[in-house]
C-alpha cells in the first residue's frame, strides 16, 4: 500500500500500513509551511486532505487481531484488513467514534438475529423434558396401554370401515347430478335440490354408523374426520360448478375463457387433493421426490410415537387423577388445568406437525399438487382472528370462499357473516369429537363460538397496546386454558357416563 504525502507524491509504507506518526509529523510541517500555529497533538486546523489521510490510517489501524468485534468494527469503519500488529489498536486511535446502543436495549434487540437465543431455548427444552421423561419412568414405569385407541374388540369396527369406503359413493352421486344439469336433463332447481339431499345423507349415515356401534374412540374420529372432509369438498364442488354456470351464462362475464364442462377425472383428483376448494385445474409440480417422500414419511412416524407417548405417559394420569372442572375446589381444577396444559401443548403442536407439514406435504408431493401453502405463520399472530386465518388455510380458503363472502354478496353485514362462519366451524368440531364419545354436551361447540368475542377483545387489544399483548393472549386463551378445560370436560363426562351404563 502506498500513501500520499501533502505535495501528491507517493510513499511506500512498510507493510502495507502508513505510520500514523510519520502522518501526523507530515501534518505538522504541512501546517507549519500555511502558518498555521497549532499544537502537534492538534489536528482541528489541518488541511482537509491531512485530516481524511489521518482518519483513514486510523481506521485501517481499527482491527483486533483474530477478534470478532474488532473485524466488526473495522467492517463498520471501512478500515483495511491484515494489518501489523504494531499499527492495530494504537492508544492514539480513538475506540469510541460513535453513539452505539446496547444490543439487548429497547432500540437495538428487534434489530439483530436472535438465533443463538433460540438454540439454547432448544437445548434447555430438551434437557428439562428428558429430566422430566426419567423421572415420570422411574416414579411410574411403563402407563403405556392401547385399548382406550384400539379395543380388545376392534374387530368389531368393521362397520366404520365399510362405511369409510362407502363414503365414496356421494362423489360419484354428486358427478351424476352435473352431468345430469350439463346434458339439461334436469334444472336448476332441482339439481341443487338433489346436491342438498347428498350432501345431509353423507354425514347423517356416518353419524348412525357410529352411534349404533360399540367402536373404539380413534376409529369414530377418522371416520367423523373423513365425513366432514369429503362434505367440505362435496359442498365445494356443486357451489363452483354452479359459480362456473352462472358465470359462463352471464353477458358481462369476467373471463371469457369460463366455460362450464364435468369431468369424473377432474373430481377424482380433487376428491384425495390436499384441498378443500374445488376448482377443474391446480398448479402442478413437476416430479416426484421419492427420497424426500421417504424422509418426511420417517418423519411422521417418529411424531406420531411421540404423540401417542406423551398422551399415554402424561396426559392420561393427569386426567384421571383429576376431579370435573366445573365441580368441587376452584384452585384445584385450577392446578389440573395447568398441569395438563404442558403435555397438551405438546401434542397439539406434534399432531399439527404430522398433519399439516408432513402427512398434507406428502399427499401432495405424492399427486403432485403445487399450491402447499397448508398454514401460515400462526404462531405470530396478533390476534385470535389472525391464528383462525392462518394455521388451517385448506379449512379458511373454504370459509371464504363458500360461507364469508357469499354471506357478504346477499348482503349480511360482516360481523355476522364471522358468526355465520364460526357456527358451521363450531358444528362440525361438535361432530367430530361428541359423536366418536357419544356425548353432546356442546362443550366443543361452545369453546369455538367463545372464539367470536375473543376475536374481537383481541382486535382491540392490538390497536391499543400492540401486537404482543394479543400474541399472548392468544397463546394463553387457546393452549393454556382452553384446550386443557375441553380435555377435563369431556373425559369427566365420558367416564360419568360409562359408569351410570355400567
Amino acid at each position: 500500500m502506498a500513501v500520499l504525502d501533502s505535495g501528491g507524491v507517493t510513499m511506500p509504507t512498510e507493510n502495507g500500513v502508513a505510520d500514523l506518526d510519520t502522518l501526523r509529523r507530515r501534518k505538522s510541517r504541512s501546517d507549519s509551511s500555511n502558518g498555521l500555529d497549532t499544537s502537534p497533538s492538534d489536528d482541528a486546523g489541518a488541511p482537509a486532505d491531512v485530516r481524511d489521510r489521518i482518519d483513514s490510517a486510523a481506521q485501517g489501524t481499527d482491527n483486533l487481531a483474530g477478534g470478532n468485534g474488532g473485524d466488526t468494527e473495522n467492517r463498520e469503519s471501512g478500515g483495511g484488513g491484515n494489518g501489523d500488529v504494531r499499527f492495530t489498536y494504537r492508544p492514539s486511535v480513538p475506540a469510541h467514534r460513535r453513539t452505539r446502543e446496547s444490543p439487548l436495549s429497547s432500540d437495538a434487540i428487534f434489530k439483530q438475529s436472535h438465533a443463538g437465543l433460540f438454540n439454547l431455548c432448544v437445548v434447555v427444552l430438551v434437557a428439562v423434558n428428558s429430566r422430566l421423561i426419567i423421572e415420570n419412568l422411574m416414579k411410574y414405569g411403563w402407563l403405556i396401554r392401547t385399548d382406550f385407541w384400539f379395543s380388545s374388540s376392534s374387530l368389531r369396527d368393521w362397520p366404520l370401515f365399510m362405511c369409510c369406503l362407502s363414503l365414496s359413493v356421494f362423489p360419484l352421486a354428486a358427478f351424476i347430478v352435473e352431468k345430469m344439469v350439463l346434458q339439461k336433463l334436469i334444472s336448476e332447481p332441482v339439481a341443487i335440490i338433489l346436491h342438498v339431499m347428498i350432501t345431509l345423507t353423507e354425514v347423517l349415515y356416518p353419524v348412525y354408523v357410529t352411534l349404533r356401534c360399540d367402536s373404539a374412540f380413534l376409529s369414530g374420529v377418522t371416520l367423523m374426520l373423513l365425513t366432514c372432509i369429503v362434505w367440505l369438498k362435496l359442498v365445494s364442488y356443486a357451489h363452483t360448478n354452479y359459480d362456473i354456470r352462472t358465470v359462463a351464462n352471464s353477458a358481462d362475464k369476467v373471463d371469457p375463457e369460463v366455460s362450464y364442462y364435468v369431468s369424473l377425472k377432474s373430481l377424482a383428483y380433487f376428491m384425495v387433493a390436499p384441498t378443500l376448494c374445488y376448482q377443474p385445474s391446480y398448479p402442478r409440480s413437476p416430479c416426484i421426490r421419492k427420497g424426500w417422500v421417504a424422509r418426511q414419511f420417517a418423519k411422521l412416524v417418529i411424531f406420531t410415537g411421540l404423540m401417542g407417548f406423551i398422551i399415554e405417559q402424561y396426559i392420561n394420569p393427569i386426567v384421571r387423577n383429576s376431579k370435573h372442572p366445573l365441580k368441587g375446589d376452584l384452585l384445584y381444577a385450577i392446578e389440573r388445568v395447568l398441569k395438563l396444559s404442558v403435555p397438551n401443548l405438546y401434542v397439539w403442536l406434534c399432531m399439527f406437525y404430522c398433519f399439516f407439514h408432513l402427512w398434507l406435504n406428502i399427499l401432495a408431493e405424492l399427486l403432485c399438487f403445487g399450491d402447499r401453502e397448508f398454514y401460515k405463520d400462526w404462531w405470530n399472530a396478533k390476534s385470535v382472528g389472525d391464528y383462525w386465518r392462518m394455521w388451517n388455510m385448506p379449512v379458511h380458503k373454504w370459509m371464504v370462499r363458500h360461507v364469508y363472502f357469499p354471506c357478504l354478496r346477499i348482503k349480511i353485514p360482516k360481523v355476522p357473516a364471522v358468526i355465520i362462519a364460526f357456527l358451521v366451524s363450531a358444528v362440525f368440531h361438535e361432530l367430530c369429537i361428541a359423536v366418536p364419545c357419544r356425548l353432546f354436551n356442546l362443550w366443543a361447540f361452545i369453546g369455538i363460538m367463545f372464539q367470536v368475542p375473543l376475536v374481537f377483545i383481541t382486535n382491540y387489544l392490538q390497536e391499543r397496546f400492540g401486537s404482543m399483548v394479543g400474541n399472548m393472549i392468544f397463546w394463553f386463551s387457546f393452549c393454556i386454558f382452553g384446550q386443557p378445560m375441553c380435555v377435563l370436560l369431556y373425559y369427566h363426562d365420558l367416564m360419568n357416563r360409562k359408569g351410570t351404563m355400567s
